[in-house]
């Protein structure tokens, strides 16, 4: 989209052990002026934890721990805790974030009251391996499931790897509305490849067979799948959604598949206010991509990956990840983002 200000790299690696390697991906929460940044710190190994900073405005870095705030504790996360993104509901932080084993990618849940001390509340989404998943997912072909929902199941069966049973559906990209919606928590995620959402009461809801029961009927609940060259490969939800007259905003990514390989674009759709399951339109091109050398080249290239934004009158700052690498921003105006999002079909 024309009118982008990218202010280049507001965080990068440092000499300190837990994010010596990467420094991206950042979890935001805007309290006023401040903007709270829980960031993905990756070691040398990649070793993932969440560190923290916090700016005055937008981009102006205020204060910086130099150790990580959440990091691995338990079996399921013993390789990483990644990619936190961050809402506020009531007197709750809820964080969640991508757990992962070394195997296994999957969303876990944190909560905090000062994000000072987080309390960890186990993995969230689908703990199913590929032959329960597929078994369950078969029930939507015949309602026009998009086959890419059983490209891992296929892929792993060529390979030889389908009947290990500790390797579970891939689920990542968790973010929750800021807000219930018809008094039920609201929660995006990631079967690959599309983006979809969750309705539930309280969390202990989310148990094996919830999960089994809605993967029966997944069609229902896909949000997003992916439309266009710009994201033909697959989709991810950004930061929290953000409420505006016209409907939810939401900034994700997009995986585009090239013969030079993958580049990750920011995209963005408006969802119903009342059901975002229903896509009101979206843009048919990036929002912004990679272009600047620190975007382009890094752990892995060609990526900008956004995760969070703070809104400071019109101005809509979004935060990402670079090239696995680097947080970056890149302000907008919001007025004019709507507009063009309403000019769609």
């Amino acid at each position: 989209m024309k009118g982008l200000e990218k202010y280049g790299i507001l965080l990068g690696p440092t000499e300190n052990e837990f994010e010596n390697d990467g420094v991206f991906n950042p979890g935001i929460y805007q309290e006023g002026d401040t903007v709270h940044i829980l960031y993905r710190a990756v070691q040398h190994g990649n070793f993932s934890t969440i560190g923290y900073a916090k700016t005055e405005g937008p981009y102006q870095i205020k204060e910086r721990y130099n150790y990580p705030i959440i990091t691995r504790e338990l079996d399921y996360e013993k390789h990483g805790v990644e990619d936190a993104r961050i809402t506020k509901i009531d007197d709750t932080y809820y964080i969640v974030y991508t757990a992962y084993d070394g195997i296994n990618t999957l969303g876990a849940l944190a909560t905090s009251k000062d994000l000072v001390n987080f309390e960890k509340h186990g993995i969230i989404t689908p703990q199913l391996n590929y032959n329960e998943y597929e078994k369950l997912v078969k029930c939507c072909d015949k309602k026009g499931l998009n086959p890419k929902y059983h490209h891992y199941f296929r892929l792993f069966a060529e390979i030889g790897l389908v009947d290990e049973k500790h390797r579970l559906l891939r689920d990542k990209d968790v973010v929750l509305f800021p807000r219930k919606i018809n008094g039920k928590f609201a929660m995006l995620h990631r079967i690959w490849p599309g983006i979809q959402i969750v309705y539930f009461d309280d969390w202990k809801d989310l148990t094996k067979s919830f999960w089994e029961d809605y993967i029966k009927n997944l069609t229902d609940y896909i949000v997003l799948d992916p439309k266009g060259i710009f994201e033909v490969n697959y989709i991810g939800a950004g930061g929290p959604p953000i409420e505006t007259e016209y409907g939810w905003l939401l900034i994700y990514h997009g995986v585009q598949e090239t013969t030079k390989g993958r580049t990750y674009h920011a995209k963005a759709a408006l969802l119903h206010i009342d059901k975002p399951e229903i896509e009101i339109s979206r843009l048919p091109y990036p929002l912004f991509s990679p272009t600047k050398k620190w975007e382009k080249h890094g752990i892995v290239d060609n990526v900008v990956f956004p995760t969070g934004h703070a809104l400071f009158g019109d101005d809509l700052y979004v935060y990402y990840g670079s090239a696995d690498m680097y947080t970056g921003v890149v302000k907008m105006s919001l007025n004019k983002l709507l507009r063009e999002l309403r000019k769609q079909p």
